[in-house]
């Protein structure tokens, strides 16, 4: 496809090339993961936290990482694009916050690079000098050939990205395959040298070292969380992985799993590796400073072959930090290519090579950060900073996983779903701000680099992307709206989801009622439907029904009550109309209803059920209670709770106020339990002033619930009721009874749901 700029406003079209298997993939979330970060962050762990802390920061950082994991797995099964985090925060909380996002995630993933471009130097450099040429190569002279090697270790990789995705999964397995290897070499050694001389496990005491506490554990897991993070790599592949739905989340969920046990044996194996009890602490106490030579010197103790665990160690290193910084550039690249593909960043970092299928201005651009941090940081803070970036990464995945499933759960595609939502995301935010306190008494650099980079993203997003990125295909779009010139800040508000001109009037007269009865300010919604396939730039053409239904009702309403109007477009109606009610922030809902949805899955139909289900506000929803009809005999069915109360009120304000009667009425089945008593429910809320009286109450027998009301409501001319407050996966199940009246009913018929304080709070701001 081109890579030219869409005249017409859409983001950029762009395709990669799709050849990524599930091997793939894995591949490169496990290189960037089983990289440089094991090996320095023992180093820096031990003299921190002790021996036990080693295992503890590895162990504990995985059960971390494997919350995160799914949250990226659940997300990345639905929306499996270039840009992970970025898109999801797109979907999630629009384009501010989805800008921030990419802007994270490309620094994060370019300072992850820079860090293992440094750390492959570190171990290179003076292997190559000590052991082969056998120079004693220290001082300025050492420290100046490590960052020229760094520098060209990062410049190799970044032109084997431009080489294309095939080439960067197939070289990056290759890499990734060869440190697996190697590293589990060194763990296997661990494990028999435990089995051979287990008076070796002595060397764990103390388990926390001479000085460590808990709060030093944490600043250990912080500053090596970055070793944890390559299933960030994987969410940028969705545009070049075949099957993504399936292959991303296995990726993921496998990488994870994998490189925790991986660390922790690895760990063990440097801990044992030291005949003598306490000898473990003492070496790494002093090597702190040098956490590179603290682990090579463990595996020499290990393996005590003339060379070989020098050798070895410099071996995993090598394949480790070459397949990291692999994966870090192709992760940063896709997520800069993103941010230009939508407009956030200027066009042109979107342009795909012709012939490499790869975005090469976006890889030029990552290559100026990467080779910048690699020339001016060290490992332990790079390690940090980039910690610091990717834990603000992904408390932001974290929450929008919360938020896309509540607002858009029924609208995507899911090929994975975790389990225990939302405990999973909520255990994984706290644990997010309890390692990123942690970095900041390690590492006080990481704390300045990292908020900085926010913050100048903030001003790039102000100055310039706000005005330039067009719509996304699930934004929610605001394509006119009129405010009353009195629009009554402070009254009471109600929201009216008006449709068709045939069927606004519907709602006109009882929506006078209770308008009158409230004294409200009025605001009419209509959400324009737009076939699927039309663009979003076209949506205004299908704007004239809708301002047609909303003038019909105006004619009515506007002469009483104040009216604000707007019209809205969005793939789903639901959710257009629910951001409706949050933006305006009104107090009551009213909508129409025509009867039992054709979809089986669905109680009152696919826009009913989630406004009543998420609706931060009261909802009215009408049936069949158009023209001019008078309700002089209303029935509520009631079994107690906010819903009844609700529909009690409501059933007064729409009753005859000369001859109107309303009648709560409830069913005793006789099944040996004492039956609601209604009298004193209704006596209770009138004493109180929550209800207006009179109003009667009658309890009736019968051996099903909802015949025994079907039968009484033959004789009424409405029929007002509560919903169920039972959430939409338990309805799944089975119908719940106020529903299967609604649906069953031949009456005109209203379903209320009343709002509780905490929970609307909720679910506005969630």
């Amino acid at each position: 496809m081109s890579d030219r700029p869409d005249k017409s406003g859409s983001p950029v079209s762009a395709e990669l090339s799709r050849d990524l298997t599930l091997f793939h993939v894995m591949m490169m979330g496990l290189g960037m993961m089983i990289g440089a970060g094991v090996f320095v962050g023992i180093g820096i762990t031990v003299p921190k936290a002790g021996p036990g802390g080693l295992l503890l920061t590895f162990a504990l950082n995985g059960v971390v990482a494997i919350f995160t994991a799914m949250s990226f797995a659940e997300l990345s099964s639905a929306i499996p694009r270039a840009g992970g985090a970025y898109n999801f925060a797109r979907i999630g909380f629009g384009r501010g916050a989805s800008f921030i996002a990419g802007w994270m995630e490309w620094f994060a993933s370019s300072l992850a690079g820079a860090f293992y471009a440094i750390v492959f130097a570190k171990a290179t450099v003076p292997f190559v000098a000590n052991f082969i040429l056998g120079l004693n190569f220290t001082g300025l002279a050492a420290s100046i050939t490590v960052k020229v090697v760094a520098l060209a270790a990062a410049s190799v990789f970044i032109y084997i990205n431009y080489r294309g995705s095939s080439e960067t999964g197939k070289i990056g397995a290759i890499f990734t395959v060869a440190q697996m290897l190697f590293v589990l070499a060194i763990g296997v050694a661990g494990l028999i040298v435990v089995a051979v001389e287990p008076q070796r496990m002595a060397n764990f005491r103390p388990f926390l070292g001479e000085d460590g506490s808990w709060w030093s554990l944490l600043g250990t897991m912080g500053v090596i969380y970055v070793a944890f993070e390559g299933f960030e790599v994987i969410a940028q592949a969705g545009d070049e992985t075949i099957d993504p739905k399936r292959n991303i989340p296995k990726a993921m969920l496998y990488s994870v799993a994998i490189v925790t046990v991986t660390y922790v044996l690895v760990a063990l194996a440097s801990v044992v590796a030291f005949r003598e009890p306490g000898a473990a602490m003492a070496w790494f106490g002093e090597n702190q400073h040098e956490p590179i030579r603290g682990f090579t010197g463990s595996i020499e103790h290990l393996i005590p072959v003339s060379g070989a665990g020098g050798l070895l160690v410099t071996l995993a290193i090598i394949a480790s930090s070459t397949s990291a910084l692999n994966a870090t550039i192709y992760s940063a690249t896709r997520a800069s290519f993103a941010l230009g593909r939508d407009r956030m960043l200027p066009s042109f970092f979107a342009k795909i090579s012709p012939t490499r299928k790869t975005p090469y201005v976006a890889l030029a651009f990552t290559a100026v950060i990467v080779l910048t941090a690699a020339g001016g940081l060290n490992e332990y803070h790079g390690a940090a900073t980039a910690s610091i970036m990717f834990l603000f990464l992904f408390f932001v995945v974290n929450l929008c996983v919360i938020r896309i499933r509540a607002n858009m759960g029924d609208e995507l595609e899911y090929g994975f779903i975790m389990p225990l939502f939302p405990v999973i995301p909520i255990l994984a935010i706290v644990c997010q701000i309890a390692l990123g306190w942690g970095i900041m008494g390690e590492s006080i650099v990481a704390w300045i680099i990292g908020p900085a980079w926010v913050i100048g993203g903030i001003g790039v997003y102000m100055l310039y992307s706000r005005r330039r990125v067009p719509a996304g295909a699930h934004e929610i779009q605001v394509l006119h709206e009129q405010s009353a010139p009195e629009a009554g800040e402070g009254r009471y508000g109600i929201m009216v989801a008006v449709g068709n001109p045939a069927n606004a009037l519907e709602l006109v007269q009882n929506t006078y009622k209770l308008c009158g009865a409230k004294d409200a300010r009025v605001d009419l919604l209509h959400m324009v439907r737009v076939p699927d396939q039309v663009p979003l730039s076209d949506a205004a053409e299908y704007m004239h029904e809708g301002r047609e239904s909303i003038m019909e009702t105006m004619l009515y309403l506007g002469p009483l009550f104040p009216i604000s109007s707007h019209l809205r477009y969005c793939r789903s109606v639901s959710r257009g109309i629910l951001s409706g009610v949050r933006d305006k922030r009104v107090d009551m809902l009213i909508m129409g209803w025509h009867g039992r949805p054709k979809a089986r899955t669905f109680n009152l139909g696919s826009t009913v059920d989630p406004i009543i289900e998420r609706a931060p506000c009261n909802v009215v929803v009408l049936k069949g209670c158009g023209g001019n009809q008078v309700f002089k005999r209303v029935l509520v069915p009631l079994a107690g709770g906010l819903n009844g109360l609700f529909a009690l009120e409501i059933a007064k304000i729409l009753a005859d106020p000369e001859d109107g009667e309303v009648t709560a009425v409830t069913v005793d089945t006789d099944r040996r339990r004492k039956p609601f008593d209604i009298g004193a429910f209704v006596e209770t809320n009138i004493q109180t002033g929550k209800l207006i009286g009179p109003i009667q109450t009658k309890t009736i027998v019968a051996a099903d619930v909802v015949e025994g009301i079907l039968a009484e409501a033959a004789g009424y001319d409405l029929v007002v009721m509560g919903c169920t407050r039972e959430p939409l996966v338990s309805q799944l199940v089975r119908t719940p009874i106020p529903e299967t009246i609604a649906q069953r009913c031949d009456k005109p018929l209203v379903m209320v749901k009343a709002s509780g304080r905490i929970r609307s709070w909720i679910k506005r701001w969630i």
